[in-house]
């Protein structure tokens, strides 16, 4: 994790900032829970547990969701 005062200080390349953009709004459209779940990761700071807390579901079924979320993010980045 990084603190959000040392993120603020990170310049991404706006190709990337565009790129993630696009991609998270590509992913609500097609997954919505996929979308909260980068959503209460990365800007909530969740964990994998209290994201499953929350949902009511497993530690389990909330790791197969999140691989599945990085890599079509990761895909959807690339393309």
């Amino acid at each position: 994790r990084v603190d959000f005062e040392e993120a603020l200080l990170v310049e991404a390349p706006a190709e990337e900032v565009l790129a993630l953009d696009f991609g998270l709004d590509k992913l609500e459209a097609l997954d919505p829970q996929g979308h909260e779940l980068v959503m209460l990761r990365y800007f909530t700071g969740f964990s994998l547990e209290e994201v499953a807390q929350a949902w009511g579901v497993s530690t389990r079924t909330v790791e197969r969701k999140w691989r599945f979320v990085k890599a079509w993010l990761a895909e959807a980045m690339e393309a």
